[in-house]
Order: C-alpha cells, then sequence, then structure tokens
C-alpha cells in the first residue's frame, strides 16, 4: 500500500507523464507527415482517439438532450480544427515554438479581463516572447510565416475550445470528450482521405497512426483526469506552462529540431507569462472529480 507523500506525489506524476507523452506522441506523428501529410496525420490522431474513447466511455448510453448535443458538436468541430491548425503549423515550424505560439490563445483568454498592473507585465512578455518568433524581417532564424500563421489559428481555436468546454462543464467529462473527438474524426477524416487517398489504409500506417493517437490523445488525456483529482488548478496550470519548453526539448532529440538561442528566450518569456498569469490570479480550489 502506498505510503501518503507517494500519493500526494501521484496526481504530479501524472500530469508530466501527460505532458512528455503528448510531445513525444506529436513528434512521433510528425515523422509521418512525408507520408500522409499533416491532414493524414490529423485523421489518425482523432480517428482512432475517437474509437479508443468511444470504447471505454460508451457514450451513447447516457443520450443528451438536443442543447447539449449542439454544444458538444461545436466544441468538437472546434478540437478537431484546433489540431489540424497545429499540425499544419508543424510542417514548418518546430515543435516547440508551434507549442509556445499556441499557448497565447489561453493566456490571451486569461489576460482579457486583466486589471491589475502586474498583469500588464505578463501580456508585455508574452508579446516580448512571441515579437522573438514572429518572422518579422528574412534571414536563417526567420520563421515561415505560414507556420505561424496555423500556429496562431490554433492559438485562437485553443481560447474558443476553453470556452465551448465551459459550457459543457454541467456534463459528464468522459462521455463529452468521447462525442467532441467523434465530431472531430467526422470532420478531419474525411480531409485526411483527400490529400493522403489509400496511402492512409497501409497496414503499416494504420499502426503507426494508432501509436499517434495513443500517445497524443488517449494516453495524456487519461493521466490528465487523474492529475484534475489530486492538484489544485492553479498548480495544475503552472506545471502545465511547461508543456512548450518540453516540446522544444522533443523536437530536439526526436526531430532534431536545433533551436537558435533568442528562440529559446522566446519560449522561457512565453512560459514565464502563462506562470506569472497563472500565480497573480486568485487561488482556486482542487478541482472536483468529474
Amino acid at each position: 500500500m502506498a505510503s501518503a507523500p507517494t500519493k500526494s506525489l501521484i496526481p504530479y506524476a501524472a500530469l508530466l507523464g501527460a505532458i512528455v507523452t503528448l510531445c513525444v506522441g506529436t513528434s512521433f506523428a510528425k515523422s509521418l507527415f512525408p507520408i500522409v501529410g499533416a491532414q493524414g496525420a490529423s485523421a489518425y490522431r482523432v480517428g482512432f482517439s475517437a474509437l479508443v474513447l468511444l470504447i471505454v466511455w460508451r457514450p451513447w448510453r447516457h443520450p443528451l438532450k438536443a442543447a447539449d448535443l449542439k454544444a458538444v458538436a461545436l466544441y468538437g468541430a472546434v478540437m478537431g480544427l484546433m489540431n489540424l491548425s497545429f499540425y499544419m503549423a508543424l510542417r514548418t515550424i518546430p515543435l516547440g515554438l508551434a507549442i509556445a505560439i499556441e499557448f497565447t490563445g489561453p493566456l490571451a483568454l486569461a489576460l482579457i479581463h486583466s486589471r491589475k498592473l502586474i498583469h500588464f507585465v505578463w501580456i508585455a512578455l508574452a508579446v516580448l516572447g512571441l515579437g522573438l518568433l514572429l518572422p518579422l524581417k528574412p534571414g536563417a532564424g526567420a520563421l515561415d510565416p505560414v507556420g505561424v500563421g496555423f500556429a496562431a489559428m490554433a492559438a485562437v481555436l485553443w481560447a474558443l475550445y476553453i470556452i465551448l468546454g465551459k459550457r459543457t462543464g454541467h456534463l459528464h467529462a468522459g462521455r463529452t470528450v468521447a462525442w467532441g473527438m467523434t465530431t472531430a474524426a467526422l470532420l478531419l477524416v474525411p480531409i485526411g482521405l483527400v490529400f493522403a487517398k489509400t496511402s492512409l489504409f497501409q497496414p503499416k500506417l494504420l499502426a503507426l497512426g494508432l501509436v499517434v493517437a495513443v500517445l497524443s490523445s488517449a494516453i495524456p488525456y487519461s493521466l490528465e483526469m487523474v492529475a484534475l483529482k489530486g492538484i489544485p488548478k492553479r498548480s495544475f496550470g503552472v506545471l502545465l506552462s511547461a508543456e512548450p519548453a518540453v516540446g522544444a526539448l522533443a523536437g530536439l532529440v526526436m526531430l532534431g529540431e536545433m533551436l537558435a538561442p533568442l528562440q529559446w528566450l522566446a519560449i522561457a518569456a512565453i512560459v514565464a507569462a502563462s506562470v506569472g498569469t497563472i500565480l497573480t490570479t486568485p487561488a482556486e480550489e482542487p478541482l472536483a472529480p468529474t
């Protein structure tokens, strides 16, 4: 039987595991781009994730009201488009930088009603980080504008995903994600088929696509549910803010993506802005199990 200190560490270990597996899974998905494209990899991720979630939660046993079904469908559509936009960004910009840009979506959402002076410091820090990343002038260190645009689109969609997710907060979390991911799959799988065509059905690629879904969706979502039961929301957000840095390390190790010193500084600025925002907002109680 685990001791009390060991039990208290389990949620934090689960969150770290969620971040690492997500970044590793995304790096693995990027390695499939030359074969099936970003669209095909996105189809694999949401398609297999939807199948896994449907098997686990069997949401059809609990029918939704018409209004809730509409809300969940919209939530799922945004989830799918967010995933596709992020993968499209990964075609031309490094993983860690794409995550950092995407993080500005929820960060902006958190700061949109800022009233404290310190919050404007975090806004300035986030803007500084973006300024170091954006391709404002040509050169070897400049990022592809199209890739940055897709990452920025993913940021906007992430903010919208949070807003729509709150509207489904009264529903069971697991079943909601299952229906949402199914909606995302219905949207993205046809797109993947258009671009990757029959190559999506090659047995070897299907197996690799399943690995992508398990690593980047099934395992992280499951571990996050464990983490949310024992970590206060503030601490959860602070730890999650490390994701761009972990993504940069995963990109370096798995994809050989070397970042310039200014790009590492940009990631650090955005991570610091995210952590600072969380620490200077009112404390909240631990999230109740869903």
